[in-house]
């Protein structure tokens, strides 16, 4: 058992293959398409060395312009302010340089097998994350309403938690033939997961999280459907997810995207900062040796984007923060859209006015965290009957989840005092760090009244909200019930044959874009999407014996609702 709530995992049957992020909306094998030793694709050696700008240097962006450089273009990126965006991993002032703090994306399912094409692509490393009761914690400490569990497993915990467990699984089967959808997955098996998800999208689209556990005769208890929402599966509570659309939700849990997550060690951001300065092997056009960094001018990226607009010949023009304006015949789009409504002026002609609606009601989940360097990890320490004096943390207080972070018994360590969404989230936001550290110091002495976690503190917190970051704005992408028609309008735009020639060349991608939002494998397939599109928008074409998503659409597209 490796959550509070079983969940995919329970129910897989071992001799079926692994589960990946293949669809459920878009049963795409992205890790077949990057494995294949032909490549994601080819353009007219007219074309090489063509400029195409990507906005935006997190993963996706970075992935993007990886991609395309290999193909013979010529990346040009622009970044606001760091190469990273929610792969953000941060020092401690004073502290070892070992010691470091995951604001954004830190834990990644195995299932985000796109992604791990690239971590595996740049050598890095990744070890179990102490989740909430994972074989990798060593201890779990739920408090509710002021009573304390301490668990090892779910069986420590009293029998109302695996009671909750049953009605979980129960609610999965009953509402979203969980298993057959799960099965199919692991097949890989696109006409049944067509089948049973065009099913429950036009069944469930207008259903929220918190109505579908109250569908389900399994939750018809108040105080269950109170428990789950406060310890939840897999990542912890899930609560702040309520409102949230269901289709959401069981994206998640078919592809076991919150379970058996991994951290990379020394830290996320690595990954983008690596592929940065990677020197692939197979390249065209380019000599051997050439980098991303190498190819843009003192080795950094372009700075803020300030303007986009249409120019004569369907080119897009960037105006930057520099002051310099460029013109380009493909643009890659991978920043928050919001930025698009807020940060960047725009013509309403770079998208159709659909597209426009769709980023609008684009919906952002809030989000938070603060650490705390301490000297050693002192939670290992053994109370008086033998229990670790302090554990991973599920709560109803303000810290909601606290988790322990270590490389070792000698070695100093980092704790995140918490980490919350949404409502919880907004709580922190007029707070400072060292505001926000007394506060959740004096709810962890009520939960730990004999642990003097401040005299092991040896640095000062670090803190981020991401809803007050300027170009962010908010964490990531969740849809509201009624939303998938915009999803879905967002996530095809890389298909531009279907648009008027005046509405094609800039492709967007990114996390808010993705099927699998809050997830870095989103960011990834979304990138490989707009590479396909820009490819194909400049003339060239996939190997037949490795079709690019764009090849295949019409056999995979996710499902269209009426719209009258």
């Amino acid at each position: 058992m490796t959550s509070t709530v079983p969940n995919a995992v329970e129910h897989a049957d071992p001799q079926l293959p692994p589960i990946t992020m293949f669809g459920p909306d878009f049963p795409y094998a992205y890790d077949d398409y990057l494995a294949h030793p032909a490549g994601l694709g080819q353009i007219p050696a007219t074309e090489h060395g063509t400029e195409v700008a990507v906005v935006g240097g997190g993963l996706s962006g970075i992935v993007a312009a990886y991609e395309l450089m290999k193909m013979g273009l010529k990346p040009v990126v622009y970044e606001a302010d760091r190469i990273g965006g929610r792969l953000r991993t941060v020092g401690f002032e004073g502290c070892d340089a070992s010691l470091t703090a995951e604001m954004g994306a830190m834990r990644f399912p195995p299932s985000s097998t796109a992604l791990q094409h690239y971590i595996d692509l740049v050598g890095l490393e990744t070890k179990p994350f102490p989740n909430p009761l994972a074989e990798a914690t060593p201890s779990t400490v739920v408090d509710l309403k002021g009573e304390t569990h301490y668990a090892r497993t779910i069986d420590d915990l009293p029998q109302v938690y695996r009671d909750v467990a049953d009605a979980w699984t129960a609610c999965l089967e009953e509402g979203a033939r969980f298993s057959e959808m799960n099965r199919a997955i692991r097949q890989r098996d696109v006409r049944r997961i067509r089948e049973i998800w065009s099913e429950l999208v036009e069944k469930l689209d207008n259903q929220t999280f918190y109505g579908f556990l109250c569908a389900s005769e399994a939750f018809r208890s108040f105080r269950h459907r109170e428990i789950f929402g406060q310890v939840g599966f897999g990542t912890g509570g899930w609560d702040t997810d309520f409102p949230n659309s269901i289709l959401e939700i069981l994206r998640v849990v078919y592809t076991e995207a919150d379970d058996h997550h991994r951290g990379i060690v020394g830290g996320s951001q690595q990954l983008p900062l690596r592929l940065w300065e990677r020197r692939p092997e197979k390249i065209v056009h380019w000599p051997h040796g050439t980098s991303l960094k190498s190819l843009h001018p003192d080795g950094a990226p372009r700075p803020a984007v300030t303007r986009l607009h249409r120019t004569a010949g369907n080119r897009i023009t960037v105006t930057d923060a520099g002051g310099d304006i460029r013109t380009y015949r493909a643009v890659i789009f991978t920043a928050q859209s919001w930025m698009l409504l807020s940060k960047i002026r725009c013509d309403e002609e770079l998208f159709p006015i659909d597209h426009w609606t769709a980023i609008e009601r684009t919906h952002y989940m809030e989000s938070s965290k603060l650490f705390v360097p301490v000297d050693r990890p002192f939670w290992l320490d053994k109370d008086d009957n033998g229990r670790d004096v302090m554990s991973m943390t599920l709560t109803d207080r303000m810290t909601r989840g606290t988790y322990l972070l270590d490389d070792g018994p000698d070695r100093p360590a980092v704790i995140c005092l918490s980490y919350t969404w949404c409502d919880d989230s907004l709580k922190w936001l007029p707070l400072s760090a060292e505001e926000r550290m007394e506060v959740m110091l004096a709810s962890l002495s009520e939960i730990y009244p004999n642990v003097d976690i401040r005299k092991h503190i040896i640095g000062n917190p670090v803190t981020i909200s991401w809803e007050n970051e300027p170009y962010f704005m908010g964490a990531f992408k969740a849809n509201l019930p009624g939303h998938y028609r915009y999803q879905r309008r967002l996530f095809t735009h890389f298909m531009q044959d279907r648009l008027p020639e005046d509405k094609r060349g800039v492709f967007l991608a990114g996390d808010d874009i993705s099927w699998t939002a809050g997830w870095a494998e989103g960011a990834v397939q979304t990138a490989l999407n707009a590479v396909w599109g820009v490819m194909h928008h400049l003339g060239g074409s996939t190997d037949p014996s490795n079709p690019g998503p764009g090849d295949v659409f019409d056999e995979i597209a996710p499902v269209e609702l009426p719209e009258d």
